[in-house]
């Protein structure tokens, strides 16, 4: 392969790597209320507790809305986000909709 060609590759390569970093979330500050729970990456490791990855962003913003509002009426949930504001779930559901969903 030609010296241009590899050149080209490697920009093209850079350039889509950028691409979809640009696209993602940023880590929320916030993370770790959720993260002892559901992992950082929200694929959970304590059984029952659900994976947050992959979900749909609208259903993760209106989950976590009804958990702080008492909505939904859990009350270890209710205790970790209770203090959080709108932007804060906002920021902390786009996270997980972002994350790679769990294998099936």
């Amino acid at each position: 392969m030609s010296r241009a060609i590899r050149a080209a590759a490697a920009v093209l390569t850079l350039f889509a790597a950028s691409a979809a970093v640009a696209g993602a979330p940023p880590r929320p500050a916030r993370l770790g209320l959720c993260a002892s729970c559901h992992g950082e990456n929200g694929r959970s490791a304590i059984k029952g507790t659900p994976h947050l990855a992959g979900q749909d962003l609208d259903y993760l913003k209106s989950a976590l809305a009804a958990y702080r509002s008492g909505a939904r009426d859990v009350a270890v949930m209710r205790a970790a986000v209770g203090a959080l504001t709108p932007a804060e779930l906002d920021a902390l559901a786009a996270w997980f909709a972002a994350q790679a969903a769990a294998p099936q």
